[in-house]
């Protein structure tokens, strides 16, 4: 793969999404225009080796700046980690195994060795992947697995059955420890990139409406690891500049002379925003022509609600054809997503038991009426259950909300108003961290709730639903979501929809933990709760 970044803290370019510490399941795609759906992106590279680098004098320079020293502080992270948990471990039970120091030694340096070969061929820091989304995870999760099935399999050949019992310990602790050294370099990168280091220099093309759009997400979001630079409308007009938001962008180029705009602003890449009207000739040359610079190309296709692991590219005598995988509504997948259902709403009420208890007595004593709100909810399918909730409202909400429908601030179907009159003393504390959910855990525990997944909606949110809506109802829904860690209640109804549709067809495991574990800041945080 063709090294990324150039000179100074600029770096390599990474996949166009959304949020991304989120997003896991991947990250959000993006939408470009007005009701053309969702994008995937995918990057391209230049059509062979730059022969001509305008800015590097050979490919070692141009690999170095943040990108490569990034790897560096990866590779020797995790060549510390495997060895510490290769030795600490095995020399903790070596003498209840009753093996010798000597081969000890020799097996410690072979499966430290092997493990470290393992995430090297997995390419589990490739830049294209460190810091943004679930990828990487994923990549080191499948590596340790991998270095785990061939060590496994010397062991057997060797017979060092002792040994196996050794690594069958090493193994999860050293996986572990990975991911969290991952994690602690993805949380300084994403600090560093707040402050405006570490970023890939870009120029976004294409028409105003979908330019516009682009700009707006890099801004929005902070783990798009861009800075925008300039952009090339197809149309540019007189203009010499454009806002977006609060923000002025300067028109740099048209689509003719966008390679002399790359250069004269040292940009990494060239982000095509939607169609352009000259269609694939014109992308292929523009590839060309950058591979002069070594700048990259990155695409966005028109897929509504498509993510990455869904889409496979399939060369077919010579013409490169995109596969789009059907979205699984049932399947093995699900069985496995109902089993940590139950496992984990089942210990989260019983280590939770105490704080429910306290929640109840205060929730008793600071109003009167039920402890518990129960309200009926749509579920999968469109079946109807009644969803729990710790009373956060006066008993007669329910009567005063049609004398504050004047006042609703929420989006679609949704009413919601900051500083509710109806909200309690401690309701509103509950919200704030959002404990008033804490009783959900029994709907999940029931099998009517997921602990990931859309929002329970309303009967009378889903009466107006227009048709492409309904698909939130596939799956259960969730105690937590994308829609929760991505702003709440501050986000609009069209935003919410498109998360829940997003995570209905895209869901994955690892996408869930990562949201689950974003739910533990945002509820820290109180992000958009009220």
């Amino acid at each position: 793969m063709k090294p990324l970044g150039h000179s100074g803290q600029n770096g390599g370019i990474r996949k166009l999404v959304g949020d991304t510490s989120v997003s896991g399941i991947g990250s959000l795609p993006v939408t470009f225009g007005q009701g053309r759906g969702v994008k995937a992106v995918m990057s391209v590279p230049p059509h062979g080796p730059a022969k001509l680098r305008r800015r590097h004098e050979s490919s070692e320079d141009y690999a170095l700046p943040w990108a490569r020293k990034y790897r560096i502080k990866l590779r020797i992270t995790d060549t510390i980690l495997v060895v510490l948990c290769v030795f600490l471990s095995s020399d903790a039970i070596a003498e209840s195994l009753d093996i010798a120091s000597e081969r000890l030694l020799q097996a410690n340096i072979g499966v430290a060795s092997v493990w470290l070969l393992t995430l090297w061929l997995w390419r589990t820091r490739d830049p294209r992947l460190v810091g943004v989304g679930p990828g990487e995870y994923k990549k080191m999760i499948s590596a340790s697995t991998a270095a785990f099935g061939w060590l496994a399999v010397l062991f057997l050949l060797y017979g060092a059955h002792r040994m196996s019992v050794a690594f069958l310990i090493t193994m999860p602790v050293g996986t572990i420890a990975l991911l969290i050294g991952r994690w602690g370099w993805r949380r300084w990168l994403t600090r560093q990139r707040a402050y405006g280091h570490y970023l890939s220099r870009v120029i976004v093309l294409g028409d105003r409406e979908d330019v516009t759009y682009v700009v707006e997400q890099i801004h929005k979001k902070s783990g798009a690891a861009y800075e925008v630079v300039g952009v090339a409308l197809e149309d540019p007009g007189a203009d010499r500049s454009m806002n977006v938001g609060q923000n002025r962008i300067p028109i740099v180029a048209s689509l003719d002379n966008i390679c002399d705009a790359v250069i004269e602003h040292n940009a990494d890449a060239v982000i095509v925003a939607g169609q352009v009207t000259r269609g694939g000739s014109y992308l292929r040359e523009l590839g060309w022509k950058l591979e002069e610079s070594a700048t990259e190309l990155v695409v966005a296709l028109a897929l509504t609600n498509v993510a990455g692991p869904r889409i496979q590219m399939r060369p077919v005598e010579g013409l490169p054809l995109m596969h789009v995988d059907l979205p699984q509504f049932t399947g093995y997948k699900h069985l496995l997503k109902r089993s940590l259902d139950i496992v984990a709403s089942a210990m989260a009420l019983l280590l939770l038991s105490p704080i429910l208890v306290v929640l109840a007595i205060m929730i008793r004593k600071d109003s009167p009426g039920p402890v518990i709100f129960r309200q009926d909810r749509v579920g999968r399918d469109g079946g109807i259950f009644e969803m729990y909730k710790f009373r956060s409202m006066v008993a007669n909400a329910e009567e005063v909300l049609a004398t504050l429908a004047d006042q609703n601030e929420g989006s679609g179907p949704l009413f919601k108003i900051h500083n509710d009159p109806r909200i309690t003393k401690v309701g509103a504390w509950m919200r704030r961290y959002s404990l008033d959910e804490l009783p959900q855990l029994m709907n999940v525990l029931k099998g009517q709730m997921s602990l990931v997944g859309p929002r329970p909606p309303l009967s009378t949110e889903v009466e107006n639903y227009d048709g492409h809506t309904y698909r939130r109802l596939y799956i259960k829904p969730g105690i937590t979501g994308l829609w929760q860690v991505s702003g709440r209640s501050d986000l609009s109804w069209k935003e919410s929809v498109r998360m829940d549709l997003y995570y209905v067809e895209n869901w994955s495991m690892t996408g869930d933990f990562m949201i689950m574990w974003r739910t533990l800041h945002v509820m820290r945080d109180h992000v958009g709760a009220y």
